[in-house]
């Protein structure tokens, strides 16, 4: 095969998906060109999550996903996984034009998964890889923390 494309097998959100891809594809192109899943975005807002970390598509090639399970927004919320994190944001205003949103809430997800409360320092070093132009990141964090405690207590009364 051309030195240029390339034959990858990558598990999308469950889903066997085989392809040739350019060799200098990034993965988010890859997502919404090749698989139609556009909920990630170009351009600081481009968070999924591949092998269970979260990983900017944008800066990682298609190539090198080749063999790795990648799960993005779509899936995640087809999991319910994050209706939570999903409804604080909406009570909490903090998906304004909604650009960020999938890479704040795959990220946000991925800290609220190591358990305990995060403190807001915290949640903001952590999803400080993903830009919002709208928000001012305090509802953000503001909707994180809630879910944290929440999660945190709804743990505790098991």
């Amino acid at each position: 095969m051309n030195a240029r494309v390339h034959d990858i097998i990558v598990t999308v959100n469950g889903e066997e998906t085989r392809a040739t891809v350019d060799a200098r594809k990034t993965l988010v192109d890859f997502l919404r060109e090749d698989a139609a899943l556009t909920g990630s975005h170009v351009g600081g807002a481009c968070s999924v999550r591949v092998d269970g970390a979260v990983v900017r598509g944008c800066l990682m090639l298609a190539v090198q996903c080749d063999g790795a399970r990648v799960d993005t927004i779509e899936g995640v919320t087809d999991t319910d996984e994050i209706t939570d994190l999903q409804e604080a944001f909406i009570a909490r205003n903090a998906l304004q034009c909604g650009y960020c949103t999938p890479g704040m809430l795959l990220t946000a997800q991925e800290l609220l998964a190591a358990g305990g409360v995060p403190t807001r320092e915290q949640i903001r070093v952590h999803l400080s890889g993903n830009y919002c132009r709208c928000t001012g990141y305090q509802a953000i964090i503001d909707a994180v923390e809630a879910v944290a405690k929440a999660r945190h207590s709804s743990q505790g009364m098991r």
